[in-house]
């Protein structure tokens, strides 16, 4: 097997625990429903990531050299599905007022994940960058697959407790409000950034 260990670890730390629209979520699930209720979204997300790279080595990714289009549709999809998203947070406080509000389950964080291109990126290049056709292919796939596991379950986990740790100083409707006004921002931000390519 040719896969530099160490390097592998500091890709997927990095690609990790960097913003994105995961963290962005857990940090306002942990502020707005503790890190109890959130566990389900962490496992969710550790459990569709896996699963995403797991099919991109297996052969998934290239569907996307086969069909251009595919990416293109999946761009859209998961913009609108991260719009929903933000709409959800911002409504987090008005739903906690009527006792409806509820973190994400385990099956919507890990179906959001096939939806989300960040996810998509960072498996295709995980997936390329640290495999090699042929010989141990498979076993580096897996070793791939399972570095993601272990260090996203860690990175979402500290997301996810910095958001109870904010959580504490949310102290009226007002305030939560504004967090979650800022938490959504940074979802339609990075939507935003999703489309830039077709101004440049």
């Amino acid at each position: 097997m040719t896969i530099n260990l160490w390097t592998l670890l500091s890709f997927t730390l990095a690609a990790s625990i960097t913003p994105g629209p995961n963290n962005v979520m857990l940090t306002a699930s942990g502020a707005n429903f503790g890190y109890i209720r959130t566990l389900p979204h962490i496992v969710g997300i550790a459990v569709g990531f896996g699963s995403l790279i797991l099919l991109v080595g297996l052969g998934l990714g290239s569907l996307f050299q086969a069909y251009p289009a595919l990416h293109e549709i999946l761009r859209y999809v998961g913009g609108l599905y991260l719009l929903y998203l933000a709409w959800r947070i911002v409504g987090a406080t008005l739903a906690a007022e009527s006792g409806k509000a509820r973190p994400l389950t385990l099956l919507e964080a890990a179906g959001f994940q096939f939806a989300n291109p960040k996810a998509w990126i960072m498996a295709v290049t995980a997936i390329t960058t640290f495999t090699t056709p042929g010989g141990l292919y498979l076993l580096e796939t897996l070793v791939v697959t399972a570095t993601f596991l272990l260090v996203s379950v860690f990175s979402t986990a500290i997301w996810t407790r910095s958001g109870q740790v904010i959580g504490r100083f949310l102290t009226s409707g007002r305030i939560r409000l504004a967090f979650n006004l800022l938490m959504a921002a940074l979802l339609v931000l990075s939507v935003a950034v999703l489309f830039l390519a077709d101004l440049s």
